[in-house]
């Protein structure tokens, strides 16, 4: 089927397969038990099966959705049988996703008019932010980018500490200041930096607290103000960090980070220790925001760019 064509390196993809097994295991055991002793996909099966979506941590909003396909299927084909369930599930859940992420494969893309392309990350301590910045400077450097990266995380010293290892693991600049130092100060001097290195891309750490929304919004506020004075029309992307393995969680600390400032990009981490993958699919296609990347193992290569159709194939992938 055209929409399931392997476009990942066969290594990646073998790394997608294996970092979703938990999800999978949990979605097709439930799945099992859903459809036991039924031939036909009826109003039982479907009302089992909105159960089984809504427990793999997919979300309400979007189950209603896949269930609302289903049924139009079954309208369709008065006797669809539960054996071809999984497939439907994929078919579906690739077709709706598809709807609400324009694109495929969709990593951040550095514009050749625009230099230094800000980034600036934010997410809740804890959901792998400083992480998932080590591995994307990474990946953009074996690009042939100049990367500099900004310690604005200042309220935890293990956060400058941390991303002071990336940097020197990567191989790249990284400006920072004293716990406790303005945020904004640290990312006025790395931008400044930047340019006077001739950089092409800067990441910038922020701080990741959700104490407050209006005093997020204000201290967030207050980076982009000051870049501004460096770089106009800054950050270029701001990109948010979510552990999946808190499923629902992440739904709202994706509400939170929303209303307090614009987010243009979605990273999903920590997929390969958690039974709760499905959240990716509730969360891309909740948010009018792509997600673009997605963290399925510990390896400085586990960041991979998210692929809906690979992601849905992997995670409806049964063993021969």
């Amino acid at each position: 089927m055209s929409l399931f064509k392997n476009i990942f390196s066969s290594k990646k993809k073998e790394n997608l397969d294996k970092g979703l097994e938990k999800s999978k295991d949990s979605f097709f055991g439930k799945l099992t038990k859903a459809v036991a002793g039924k031939s036909k996909v009826d109003d039982d099966v479907l009302d089992n099966l909105e159960e089984v979506l809504v427990s793999s941590d997919v979300g309400v909003d979007t189950t209603l959705k896949i269930i609302k396909r289903i049924e139009a299927r079954v309208a369709q084909d008065k006797y669809l049988g539960t054996e071809e369930l999984n497939k439907i599930l994929r078919e579906e859940i690739a077709g709706l996703l598809s709807e609400t992420n324009t694109g495929n494969a969709a990593e951040i893309t550095i514009p050749q008019n625009v230099k230094p392309y800000v980034i600036m990350v934010v997410g809740v301590n804890g959901v792998g932010k400083t992480t998932t910045i080590g591995k994307l400077a990474y990946q953009l450097k074996n690009q042939g980018y100049k990367v500099v990266l900004g310690a604005a995380d200042t309220f935890r010293a293990a956060a400058i500490d941390q991303l002071e290892v990336w940097a020197d693991r990567v191989g790249i600049p990284i400006v920072k200041q004293q716990m406790g130092s303005d945020p904004a100060s640290v990312a006025f001097d790395t931008l400044s930096s930047a340019v006077t290195q001739n950089a092409d891309v800067v990441i910038i750490d922020t701080a990741g607290r959700l104490h407050n929304k209006v005093n997020l919004m204000n201290e967030l506020t207050k980076v982009k103000r000051v870049m501004q004075k460096v770089v106009d029309d800054t950050p270029h992307e701001v990109l948010l960090v979510l552990d999946g393995s808190t499923g629902q969680n992440a739904f709202e600390q994706a509400k939170q980070f929303t209303k307090a400032t614009e987010v243009t990009s979605l990273a999903v981490t920590k997929l390969d220790g958690t039974a709760k993958g499905g959240v990716v699919i509730g969360i891309s296609d909740q948010f009018q925001i792509p997600v673009k990347y997605i963290g399925v193992g510990e390896g400085i290569e586990d960041l991979q760019v998210f692929n809906k159709y690979e992601f849905v194939d992997s995670f409806f992938k049964t063993s021969n």
